[in-house]
């Protein structure tokens, strides 16, 4: 169809009598109300559709805590029906769990970000050879309130961001030497070590505010969120190093040697 004035809509090949009647059709369908589609009512706390609601799983009140998080999401992330940013922002006092939507953050357009990334009390979660362990630093977090990045994405988006923004690399860069299993098993990790953001959340502010009991608050709506999902047809999903290691892989292995030779640390359990 071409595009053209309701007055001249015509049917390409019609003889000219039913040219006029197919644009008559067309202009009294173009008059017909257009039928909006209904999103499902979301609760406003847990970000959930209401039917699914995840509030009885969150505590009654907000966490009390003196550390400050920033979360750093990749713009991917906030399409993602199974986030666990929402839940943790749910179970936090305003304004201790910052979300910041993006790919690149610099100085110019990020003035409160850059701030805090200079700020001698901020921390970066990101694992590698330059991080230290965070239960090794051997600081009282309760003494001086700190703040804490965490960059929220697939491995390979965190890493591009990681790597592409400067401000990042201007905190203590810290990682998690000895957390739990994922516990978010509806979501394919790449190795059985790698945790969720709110899981990374929960480790490290145990860790810092000397309560091994927030972990166990802030992990009760993601257990019930894998629990519900399991129920209702969602499969386990295993780490890539898990199907690796046990024949399990049932795609096709990549040709790139950069990846082939990464599928060789996950099997063989390197730091990757």
């Amino acid at each position: 169809w071409s595009r053209t004035p309701e007055s001249n809509l015509t049917a390409p090949g019609l003889p000219p009598q039913d040219e006029e009647d197919a644009g008559g059709v067309f202009l009294d369908l173009s008059e017909l109300p257009v039928e909006e589609s209904e999103r499902r009512p979301t609760c406003s706390r847990c970000c959930r559709p209401e039917k699914v609601c995840l509030c009885p799983f969150l505590p009654v009140d907000p966490l009390e805590v003196s550390t400050c998080l920033y979360i750093v999401q990749h713009p991917a992330e906030e399409s993602r029906v199974l986030r666990t940013v929402p839940l943790l922002a749910a179970c936090l006092p305003k304004g201790k769990c910052n979300v910041l939507v993006g790919r690149r953050f610099n100085e110019e357009r990020h003035p409160e970000l850059a701030a805090v990334c200079r700020d001698k009390h901020t921390l970066i979660l990101y694992p590698g050879s330059d991080a230290e362990n965070l239960e090794d630093l051997g600081r009282d977090f309760t003494t001086s309130p700190h703040n804490v990045i965490i960059i929220d994405g697939t491995w390979s988006q965190a890493k591009d961001m990681f790597l592409r923004n400067a401000l990042f690399r201007l905190p203590k860069q810290v990682q998690l030497n000895s957390a739990p299993s994922s516990q978010y098993v509806i979501r394919t990790q790449p190795t059985n070590m790698c945790l969720s953001t709110l899981e990374c959340a929960a480790v490290t502010l145990s860790i810092m505010e000397r309560n091994q009991a927030i972990q166990e608050v802030l992990l009760k709506p993601l257990r019930a969120l894998c629990s519900f999902q399991l129920q209702h047809g969602a499969q386990v999903h295993h780490s890539k190093e898990h199907l690796l290691k046990n024949g399990l892989y049932d795609k096709p292995m990549p040709k790139n040697k950069r990846k082939i030779k990464r599928m060789q640390k996950l099997i063989t359990n390197q730091n990757i």
